[in-house]
């Protein structure tokens, strides 16, 4: 089997897709714009063959890479990347070398635009946020006229929480028509309530066989726009009522042999024209690995390999070494803001925590704003636990709460 990986050094624990394929009997065949010599001992011990482009986004040259793979190797069988940025180019690889095993540039506008990813949560049956694509400020306050303030505007067709903001009020929905970059916006109902996620993997007939779920005490737009401070835990998704609606939307959105993120909401208060407190309304979706530490935090609470299990899905089309998996304690993600002091220094947490300490980390100033500038991810028996843990952690040095 031949499976090429775009990008396979970034973000660094990446290679543990192509390594577990490797371990696997796979041919794993990377095409990045990282010099080979800066790919770090782990990437280059897991691929067979590194092919590097200045970059990535010269399509002309990705798709010689790919023609050179495959009349040196045969047949490619996968093209992958893990990588939200990416998904348009492995749909266009794909399209162009006839690789039918992922999707092809016609399903992207599906998965890739926020206004189109409705459909397919209508069609599981899921309620979404009421939308309005921005054309004029005239059209805008129509909308708002039926929703009221707040809104929230954002890229259609965009990665994460870039670009994205909370107008309200009309002074600032007219300063972002008058400043807005100049691409497809949505404008959506603000909704009340906060994040939690269906997260997993599917085989060739589009069956989860695995799934696990996140609790996010504060939603990716806060977290970019406010403090930098981030609070996610994993949960027993299997206890909970995401499991049976996380299943449908993964059938409606026709995954088959990948890693899914899904993002919900769940209302912590009444909304009129939306849902009742404690109902699920659906996101956005995402056909790639959950961003940052989420994979570890999978593995250090299911006590699995999800990069076993995704490397198994694409060559025996099943989970074999995890078929028997079970929720087992609780993993918390905590990240501190660069900006803000706090009570409790790095070594009080080490002392007051200890072995409970699975993971501290400071992530490359990239990707910090959506993970917190300094982490530590810790293991706990309960979610009071969990909170203790996160209260100590993010205790301001003026003795305010991180929450305030």
């Amino acid at each position: 089997m031949n499976v090429i990986f775009i990008s396979p050094n970034f973000p660094l624990h990446f290679y543990n897709f192509c390594d577990r394929l490797k371990g696997l009997g796979v041919n794993v065949l990377g095409i990045g714009d990282c010099p080979y010599n800066d790919l770090g001992d782990n990437c280059r011990n897991a691929l067979a063959e590194y092919y590097y482009v200045p970059s990535l986004e010269d399509y002309e040259a990705v798709y010689r890479a790919v023609a050179f793979f495959s009349f040196k190797y045969g047949r490619i069988d996968y093209i992958d990347s893990q990588n939200e940025y990416w998904l348009e180019l492995e749909a266009m690889l794909r399209t162009d070398f006839n690789i039918t095993t992922g999707f092809q540039t016609k399903d992207m506008d599906a998965v890739k635009r926020k206004s189109r990813m409705k459909e397919g949560y209508a069609a599981a049956g899921v309620k979404t946020a009421r939308y309005h694509l921005v054309d004029h400020t005239a059209g805008c306050r129509r909308f708002i006229e039926e929703v009221g303030y707040p809104v929230i505007v954002k890229p259609d067709n965009g990665v994460g929480a870039s670009n994205t903001w909370k107008l309200n009020s009309d002074k600032e929905l007219n300063d972002f028509m008058w400043t807005k970059p100049n691409q497809q916006f949505i404008m959506e109902e603000f909704v009340p309530g906060h994040i939690e996620t269906f997260d997993g993997i599917t085989d060739g007939n589009g069956d989860v066989i695995f799934a696990a779920g996140q609790v996010m005490a504060r939603t990716p737009m806060d977290m970019l726009h406010g403090a930098g401070e981030n609070v996610s835990y994993t949960q027993n998704v299997q206890k909970t009522d995401l499991l049976d609606i996380g299943t449908r939307v993964v059938k409606a959105f026709n995954v088959k042999n990948r890693f899914f993120h899904f993002e919900f909401f769940r209302l912590d208060e009444d909304k009129d024209g939306l849902g009742q407190k404690g109902e699920i309304i659906g996101l956005e979706v995402n056909m790639r690995a959950p961003g940052g530490y989420i994979p570890d935090k999978m593995n250090y609470a299911y006590h699995v390999d999800v990069y076993q299990i995704w490397a198994e899905s694409l060559v025996y089309n099943e989970n074999r070494s995890f078929r028997d998996y079970r929720f087992r304690r609780y993993v918390t993600h905590v990240g501190r803001s660069g900006k803000e002091a706090y009570l409790h220094s790095p070594e009080d947490i080490r002392e007051r925590f200890g072995e409970k300490i699975l993971l501290e980390n400071r992530p490359p100033e990239s990707i910090s704003g959506g993970m917190g500038s300094y982490v530590f991810m810790l293991y706990a028996a309960s979610k009071e636990e969990l909170q203790e843990q996160a209260s100590y952690i993010l205790k301001h040095a003026d003795g305010t709460d991180w929450l305030v």
